[in-house]
C-alpha cells in the first residue's frame, strides 16, 4: 500500500512553489483536509479564468483535467462557477493560481507523473 498525500499538503505545496517562482496562489476556500477533492482556477495576470481539477486516472494515481465552462468572461463568472461547486461538495478546495504557466506548476504537483 503506498501512502497518499492528503488534500491539504498537496494545497499548501502548490501554494509554496507558485509563491517561490514569484506567482500568485490563494485558497479560495478550504475543504476536506484529508482527501477534498481539488479544484484550481488558473489565471493569466488576472484574466482569463479556467478551471481543472483533479481526477483519478485509470493507473490509480491522479489527473489534472479541464473542467467547468470553457468561455467564462470574467473573474465574476468564475466566482459563480465554484461557488456552485462548493454548494454541492462542501469537501470541495478552490485554490486559485496567477503565475506564468500555471497548469504545469499545478499538475508537477497535483498530478506528478
Amino acid at each position: 500500500m503506498s501512502a497518499r498525500a492528503t488534500s491539504d499538503f498537496i494545497v499548501r505545496a502548490v501554494l509554496r512553489k507558485v509563491h517561490a517562482e514569484g506567482g500568485s496562489a490563494t485558497v479560495l476556500a478550504k475543504g476536506e483536509e484529508m482527501s477534498g477533492a481539488i479544484l484550481v482556477c488558473v489565471l493569466e495576470r488576472g484574466k482569463n479564468p479556467r478551471f481543472l481539477e483533479r481526477m483519478p486516472s485509470l493507473d490509480g494515481g491522479s489527473t489534472l483535467a479541464p473542467t467547468g465552462p470553457s468561455n467564462l468572461e470574467n473573474e465574476a463568472e468564475a466566482t459563480a462557477y465554484w461557488q456552485r461547486r462548493r454548494e454541492r461538495d462542501p469537501d470541495l478546495w478552490v485554490v486559485e493560481l496567477d503565475i506564468a504557466q500555471a497548469e504545469r506548476f499545478a499538475a508537477g504537483i497535483i498530478a506528478p507523473g
